[in-house]
């Protein structure tokens, strides 16, 4: 079998090369632009008297018995 050239760079393990916290903040300050996010009115919450049918499997429910919400 034929070895083909890789297209990507070689992987830098991390022990080989450790990034300063310079660097990195310098990272997310270019990165930052790409992440924004569009503002987007809240989606409207669903009344409570519309909730029907929602169930909650036996493994689950201490879970949600100890929501203030819901239980405790």
């Amino acid at each position: 079998m034929a070895s083909t050239a890789s297209p990507l760079p070689p992987v830098v393990e991390p022990e080989s090369r450790s990034e300063s916290l310079a660097e990195l903040l310098g990272d997310c300050r270019r990165m930052a632009p790409h992440w924004t996010v569009p503002a987007h009115a809240a989606p409207p919450v669903a009344a409570p008297s519309s909730l029907h049918g929602i169930t909650v499997p036996l493994a689950s429910a201490h879970v949600v018995d100890g929501m203030a919400e819901y239980g405790a």
